[in-house]
């Protein structure tokens, strides 16, 4: 591992101001990922800027029944919310999917939004990676990819994001809120993570130096008829193979509203927007919600070894919609 400075700053305008003056800075919160690339020699800042303890640790509900979340926040605090297990079921299911209890004791909101999209070929520092090494190649696309990325992939990069609260979020709407050099703003979480494109060295849409300071969940009617499903190689700390965040809104038989969002299945968070339209005004049938997982998966495409991801989305769709809306899966 690479020696390092270490500072504490006082706020987040100085936190963001080290950042900014410091091209080899990086933040440190919880550190479960940070710490990891560190010692594997992927990642190799000269200074760590330490966000622990700013004030950004706290849950508040808001006027319209949202949550506001700190960006230090702990995953296991979190999904342990008085609030957030009433009223967004979904977010502590999918905190609760991720990682191991020691792990979600120590990482944060804004870290897990912020680890590092990644494959097996970006930790090993001697295979060809784009990612880790801009130019360099992608050995991946040919190697091993089953766990990787069916939609939105590029010839430069087929790694999957690996946040389980961030496909949450996604489906939820939420909005990051950023302290950034030239001041706050809003960035909704559906715009925070890129796909690859010719440079999947960027994540994010952020600009240098920009901190997450805390994620806005806005209110949803139908929140707390929501849930996670996670298809795992193992039952605890292993990324998902494939994932689904859901919540259904139903009139009587008909879908009033959805939300549906992948996880695992691209180098984002992947919201379903095509299987939503499928599925708004008509009467819920588990052959309707497998034809709208289809409408978003025509889009895909598979790699050598993870074809069977299609299906198992798919599936997972219609089972997680049919347990929504109370039905039997045929």
């Amino acid at each position: 591992m690479r020696p390092f400075r270490y500072h504490r700053p006082a706020d987040a305008a100085e936190a963001v101001a080290l950042l900014d003056a410091e091209p080899e800075a990086a933040y440190l919160a919880g550190g479960t990922n940070l710490v990891d690339l560190m010692k594997l020699g992927v990642q190799r800042p000269e200074l760590l800027v330490d966000v622990t303890r700013l004030p950004l640790d706290t849950v508040e509900p808001l006027p319209d029944g949202g949550l506001r979340v700190g960006a230090t926040v702990r995953n296991s605090d979190l999904a342990a919310h008085p609030l957030v297990r009433r009223d967004h079921p979904l977010l502590a299911r999918a905190l609760l999917a991720g990682a191991s209890g020691q792990l979600r004791n120590m990482a944060t909101t804004g870290g897990n939004l912020l680890q590092r999209t990644r494959c097996v070929y970006f930790q090993d520092t001697g295979k060809a990676c784009n990612k880790r090494e801009p130019g360099t190649g992608c050995a991946a696309r040919h190697g091993q990819n089953r766990d990787l990325a069916i939609l939105g992939w590029s010839e430069f990069c087929v790694a999957t994001h690996p946040s389980d609260l961030a496909v949450a979020l996604v489906a939820l709407a939420a909005v990051v809120e950023v302290h950034e050099p030239g001041g706050p703003r809003d960035v909704p979480l559906t715009e925070l993570h890129r796909t690859p494109g010719d440079h999947p060295e960027r994540e994010t849409t952020l600009p240098r130096g920009a901190l997450i300071t805390a994620v806005r969940v806005p209110a949803l009617p139908f929140a707390r008829n929501a849930t996670y499903l996670k298809v795992r190689d193992r039952a605890t700390f292993a990324f998902a193979v494939g994932s689904v965040a859901a919540a259904l809104d139903l009139d009587g038989e008909v879908v009033r509203d959805v939300r549906l969002a992948y996880g695992a299945v691209a180098h984002r968070p992947w919201r379903a927007y095509r299987a939503e339209e499928a599925l708004r005004g008509r009467p819920f049938t588990a052959e309707l919600a497998a034809r709208a997982a289809d409408a978003e998966l025509a889009a895909a495409r598979p790699l050598s070894h993870n074809g069977f991801k299609v299906p198992l989305i798919r599936n997972i769709t219609v089972r997680a919609l049919a347990g929504l809306a109370g039905t039997v899966q045929p």
